[in-house]
Order: structure tokens, then sequence, then C-alpha cells
């Protein structure tokens, strides 16, 4: 927690309505931010990167996170690590961000060197009676779930983790997203606050209107419509698409593919939300045209009717495919200000070229991005307006905004706030 809590969040959060969108104050005050990263992003589990992001012993990568540094890698015995960025001898950076291989962590500073373990083997010119056993680089807490990297910089991290866990594991193992390749990444910065971005990814409400790439292959109506505004032909299509979806989930549950969704969204810690949907058009993958992108397909999977796995958490969303995945991390950045670092992941032994085409693996959710940075700019151009009066959520397209509302006044309630 900050070292004091300012009366103006508290205030803020005993604002917020039930069923309408958050105070401005939430979204664009500096405080709340520092708040944000303190609650939400060190004391809550979040998703940093995939064990394929270091596929090798000696692969590292530094993820930022507010002030907090971590150093993502595979140590000499294959194994995944997570510790702080940190040299225990005067606090200096080991690695810069990004993508590095190393043999050994030296700091650049002093020359203190660590083991990929994290273990401290060289301190120069510190005594014959230097304790190096209690120096070793502070290890983070993380769990690899499926391939995917939680980590929580709490030393009280949240156990309903293990809810996760359980759901995910089996849900993913056939994609051995562990093993799979990271055939491209791409980073934009939106310009608003965190929560708008994932507002924003909570909701199709938005989709036909202004993502028609996406909507070759993702269907709206999954994520809710008002029944009573359908025209009668378009009731009836809404219906059979609902019919539809309960048949094709027994029968991949029936085949051993769990598919019903799974949600735990508030009176939680651990926020997630998981389903197999239903890929629209051709029904392989979110590409063009709907169809594979890959021809070899990910991990042990033979079929690509199986639909799209989807998972949600407060930092991120991922898409599973027979041939792809599509990972979404978002860090935040400032309160008006959000990295969202997307990945697309393909069988490890794939070639580009020969066995994908870069361009129709990755050209759906480059648009969808860059679309949905400009929606979120706006969004946050007319939350600091003004004229901005929370409104009302739809009861029909935006109950999982509804529901990321209540959790997020609750967990800041629960944080002292």
């Amino acid at each position: 927690m900050l070292d004091r809590v300012s009366p103006t969040i508290t205030s803020l959060l005993n604002a917020r309505l039930q069923g309408h969108s958050l105070p401005a104050g939430l979204y664009t005050r500096e405080d709340v931010f520092e708040a944000d990263i303190d609650v939400f992003f060190r004391k809550h589990w979040i998703c940093v990167g995939l064990e394929c992001d270091v596929p090798e012993p000696g692969d590292a990568t530094v993820i930022d996170i507010g002030a907090s540094s971590l150093i993502l890698l595979r140590d000499d015995d294959g194994a995944i690590r997570v510790m702080h960025n940190v040299c225990r001898h005067r606090g200096s950076r080991l690695l810069d961000a990004g993508t590095t291989i190393v043999s050994r962590l030296v700091c650049p500073y002093h020359q203190w060197t660590y083991e990929l373990s994290g273990e401290l083997v060289y301190a120069p010119h510190m005594g014959l009676d230097f304790d190096k056993e209690c120096r070793s680089l502070k290890q983070i807490a993380f769990r690899s779930i499926g391939g995917l990297i939680y980590v929580c910089l709490s030393d009280e991290p949240p156990a309903d983790i293990n809810r996760l866990e359980e759901v995910m594991s089996k849900r993913l193992a056939p994609y051995e997203v562990g093993n799979a390749k990271v055939a491209h990444q791409c980073d934009v910065i939106e310009h608003g606050n965190w929560k708008l971005t994932l507002e924003n990814n909570r909701e199709c409400y938005h989709c036909s209107a202004n993502h028609p790439e996406l909507c070759v292959s993702f269907v709206d109506l999954d994520f809710g419509f008002d029944p009573e505004s359908l025209s009668p032909e378009d009731k009836a299509q809404a219906e059979e698409h609902l019919a539809l979806y309960a048949e094709r989930t027994a029968s991949w549950e029936r085949e051993g593919y769990p598919s019903e969704a799974v949600e735990q969204l508030v009176d939680c810690a651990t926020n997630f939300r998981t389903q197999r949907l239903i890929i629209s058009g051709a029904g392989e993958s979110q590409t063009p045209d709907a169809t594979a992108a890959c021809s070899k397909l990910l991990g042990t999977m033979t079929r690509k009717d199986l639909g799209d796995t989807h998972l949600w958490g407060h930092n991120s969303w991922k898409h599973f495919m027979g041939d792809h995945a599509v990972v979404s991390i978002v860090i935040p950045l400032s309160a008006g200000k959000t990295l969202v670092r997307t990945k697309w992941l393909v069988h490890k032994d794939a070639v580009e070229g020969i066995d994908y085409d870069l361009d129709k693996l990755t050209s759906v959710w480059l648009a969808t991005t860059e679309q949905d940075a400009d929606l979120v700019s706006r969004s946050q151009a007319g939350v600091a307006d003004p004229a901005y009066v929370p409104g009302p959520y739809s009861p029909f397209s935006e109950t999982n905004l509804e529901k990321f509302a209540t959790w997020y006044v609750d967990r800041m309630r629960a944080n002292g706030y």
C-alpha cells in the first residue's frame, strides 16, 4: 500500500454507481495509477510472459512493471526462473530491457557475478569473511500454467491462483504453449488508462462497427445482445447460433476437450474467464479468411475445428487455436498510457514461408490492436473531459464490464483504499 491512503481515492471508489462506468479520477489521476500498480500489479498474480520466450538455457528477457524490473530466464538445468533485476551489492540493474543470452548474470557496475540460478559466486574485494550465501538474487513467486508465466511480487500471493491452474492446465495441454515458438511480437502504446484497455477487451458491443477483420472469424453475438432490438430474421439467426453453441460445446466436451465457460470474476483475487468459442466462417482460425495460417498445428493438436480457447485475466487476454495462439499482455506505463504486448505463437518446428505466411498469421490482430488503440485513446480523452459523467453499461453486452468494475472497487477496498 502507499504510505498514505488518499481520501480522494476512497471518495472516488465510494462514488462509483452500480451498473455504470467508473468515476473519471479512477482513470486519470496519477495517485490512482500508483495505487493500481501497488494493488493490481504487485499484490495480485499477473501474466508477464511465456516459457517459450526463453526456449534455451541462458535465454533471458526483462519485463518492467512500474518501478520493478523482472528477469525471466531459463537456467543451466532448463528450469524457468524469475528474479528481481537488482544487484545485491548496491542495487544496479543487471540486464537492460529486452531479450539477451547470458552464461552468468554479471553486474556491469562492480562485476558481482551470479549463476543463472541466482546464486552469488563472485564479489571482488569484499574480504575473505564475506558471506556470499545470503546475497543471492531475490526470487519472485511464479507459476507456469500451461506454459504461461504468472508472477506475484507480493510476499503473500493470493491462493486462488490454484483455481486458474486447475482449469487451464488441462485446457492448454494439447497446445503445448511452453514448447511453441514466438513467430512475431508487436508492442503498441495505447494512450489510455490500463482499465480502459481491459474494459475495451471485455466487450464486443463495439466489434461489428470497428473490427471488420476480426469479425470474419469472431462472433460478436457470443458476448451478449438485446433480443428485443433484433429484427425477426436476426433474432432467428441468433437463436440458431445459440443452439449451435450448445450442440458444439457438448460435442467438444464429450470428445475430451473442456469447453464450458468458467468464470472467476467477482468475490476473488485472481480474476479470469475462459471458454472455447466457435470460430465463424471457415471455422479454423482468426485469419483474414478464417482458415488456418499454419499447416503445422500447435503441440499435439490434430484438428483445426476445435474453435478458440480464450482466456482473460486482469492484465492479459489470449486465444488458442489449432494452428496458432495469440497472447496479449497489458503493462501500465502511466495514468494515461498503457503498453499492449502481443505475441503470435506457432509450432516450434514451423518455418516461416513454408509452414506459415507471417502476414496471414498476424494481420487480423495487428489491425484489431491498432483499432482498439484508437478507441482507447478516444475513451481516455472523453473521461478526462469535464463533461464526462459515468454512463450506464448495457445489461446485455457489457455485463463483464460491470463485473470488472465491481471487482476493481472490491480489491481496492480490500487493500485499504
